[in-house]
Order: C-alpha cells, then sequence, then structure tokens
C-alpha cells in the first residue's frame, strides 16, 4: 500500500500567499492544511503531531512565527518548520535556524526552493522516526525521543 501524501501545514496571515503555496503543494501530490494566525494554527493542532511540516510566516499580525516555532518546541512537537518572509530583520533566520528550524526563505522564492526545503524536512523527519523506532542496542528498549544517536 502506497504511503499517504505528506502533511504540510502552512501559517501565513496573506491570502494571496495561502492560496499560491497551497496549490503549488497541491501540484507537488502534498496534502494541505492552512492557517491565518499562528494563534489558529497552535489551537489546532492542540498536541497532536499530525502534519509532517509546517511552513509558517516570520511576521503576522498577534503572535509572530519565532513565537509559534518556541511553543511548538516546549510543547514538544516534532514537526519541522520551514520559516518564509518578507521582512529583512537581523538576526532572525539565525534565531529561527538555531531553534531547529529546516529553513529559511525569504520572499519572493522559487518554487524549487521551498519544495526542496520541504522534502529535506520530510526526509529528515523520517529518519527522527525510524531512528526512534529501533530498539536500544544496548537495553533492547526503542530509543526515546532526543536520546536516538543522530
Amino acid at each position: 500500500m502506497p504511503d499517504a501524501p505528506p502533511l504540510i501545514h502552512i501559517v501565513d496571515d496573506d491570502p494571496s500567499v495561502v492560496i499560491a503555496l497551497r496549490r503549488l503543494l497541491h501540484s507537488w501530490g502534498m496534502q494541505v492544511r492552512t492557517f491565518a494566525s499562528g494563534e489558529e494554527f497552535l489551537s489546532a493542532l492542540s498536541g497532536s503531531n499530525n502534519a509532517d511540516c509546517s511552513v509558517i510566516d516570520v511576521q503576522m499580525p498577534g503572535m509572530t512565527g519565532l513565537e509559534v516555532q518556541e511553543r511548538m518546541n516546549r510543547s514538544e512537537m516534532d514537526v519541522p518548520i520551514i520559516f518564509i518572509t518578507a521582512h529583512e530583520e537581523d538576526g532572525v533566520e539565525e534565531s529561527a535556524l538555531k531553534a531547529g528550524a529546516v529553513g529559511f526563505l525569504r520572499k519572493p522564492f522559487t518554487d524549487d526552493a521551498l519544495v526542496g526545503l520541504i522534502r529535506t524536512a520530510l526526509q529528515r523527519r523520517r529518519e527522527r522516526v525510524a531512528c526512534a523506532a529501533k530498539p536500544d542496542q544496548k537495553s533492547g528498549r526503542r530509543a526515546e525521543r532526543g536520546h536516538a544517536d543522530e
């Protein structure tokens, strides 16, 4: 039985960006769920890790993308994040990547750049899941998150 298509969450307050990204990702065979704000996104997740990757705008009214990432990290939501932004701010990209983001793209970006980062994120997620599912060689137990060799 073939694998289900990956589910990508898009979090952006700009409807035109959401529409364009949804169309792009659908054309690559991905499922897409969209959210207009960080608050809406986090409340919909409520502890669920059902997405394979999240594409999050840095600058949104209310909660910023970095604040969303911080909440996800505190809640141990193991979903790869790719940030997108139209704004140039010192230190933002570095902070996002240091906190675990897979990538950071400045608008406008190419379709290939985004799809390439999503593929990288999906591959890393598959590797983490496979590693966590392997028994620990010393104890015979499954490796716990954060303790698996990467």
